[in-house]
């Protein structure tokens, strides 16, 4: 089986994508285990680095489930299941910093006020 993560990040890197990272995000999402973030410099670029994704994908024989953002070019979000493709301009990744996100670890009861849920 190819590996997609590779295969997206290749891509990325083929166009001069720029902050590629990569994160495994299987111990916070039921739904995805991989999260890559891509920064594009223009529209343009953004588009293009998200296109070469699919394309590379397809010529490897996996299709995405579905594209976001196209048509504007400000964020594009490539979704192959397990792994999730955002390809975003600087100022959009800056603004919603989804490698701090989706770096936190979800607060239980006891984080959010102190006290055991368990001990009455």
């Amino acid at each position: 089986m190819t590996d997609i993560k590779s295969i997206a990040v290749n891509a990325l890197e083929d166009l001069k994508g720029k902050d590629i990272v990569s994160m495994d995000v299987s111990g916070l999402s039921d739904v995805m285990e991989t999260l890559i973030i891509c920064t594009g410099t223009s529209n343009r670029q953004v588009k293009s680095l998200a296109n070469n994704v699919v394309e590379d994908g397809k010529e490897a024989g996996i299709r995405p489930i579905g594209v976001e953002g196209m048509d504007s070019g400000e964020w594009v979000l490539v979704d192959y299941g397990d792994v999730v493709v955002h390809v975003m301009q600087a100022e959009t990744r800056g603004f919603y910093d989804l490698e701090k996100l989706w770096s936190m670890t979800p607060n239980t009861r006891e984080d959010a006020d102190g006290s055991d849920p368990h001990q009455d």
